[in-house]
C-alpha cells in the first residue's frame, strides 16, 4: 500500500512542477493556489510512505517519478523537444526508480 501511496505523492509532484509553468511566477490566483495544495499533497503522502519505507529509496522513487514524469508531460502535452540523449536520459531515470523499487 504504501508503494501506492508514493507512487501518488509522484504523480502530485509531477502535477505541481507543471502547475508551475501556469502561475506565471506565482502572479495568478488559481494556479498558485493549485500548485500549493499539490505540492502540500505530495509532501504530506511522501511522508505516510516513508513511514515503512527507507528514506534512500522512497525520495529517489518521489524525485524520479517527478522527474521523468515532468519530462514526459513536456514532449507529449506541450510539445517539447525528445532527442536521442533526452531519451535515453529518461529510462536511465526509470531504470533507477525500478531498481530502487526491487531491491527496496
Amino acid at each position: 500500500m504504501n508503494w501506492m501511496i508514493l507512487i501518488l505523492a509522484g504523480l502530485l509532484e509531477v502535477g505541481w512542477a507543471v502547475g508551475l509553468k501556469y502561475t506565471e511566477g506565482f502572479s495568478r490566483l488559481w494556479p498558485s493556489l493549485g500548485v500549493a495544495l499539490a505540492i502540500a499533497a505530495s509532501m504530506f503522502l511522501l511522508a505516510i510512505a516513508m513511514r515503512t519505507l527507507p528514506v534512500s529509496t522512497a525520495y529517489a522513487v518521489w524525485t524520479g517519478i517527478g522527474i521523468a514524469g515532468t519530462a514526459i508531460f513536456g514532449v507529449v502535452m506541450l510539445g517539447e523537444s525528445m532527442g536521442v540523449v533526452k531519451l535515453l536520459s529518461l529510462g536511465l531515470i526509470v531504470a533507477g526508480i525500478a531498481g530502487l523499487k526491487f531491491t527496496g
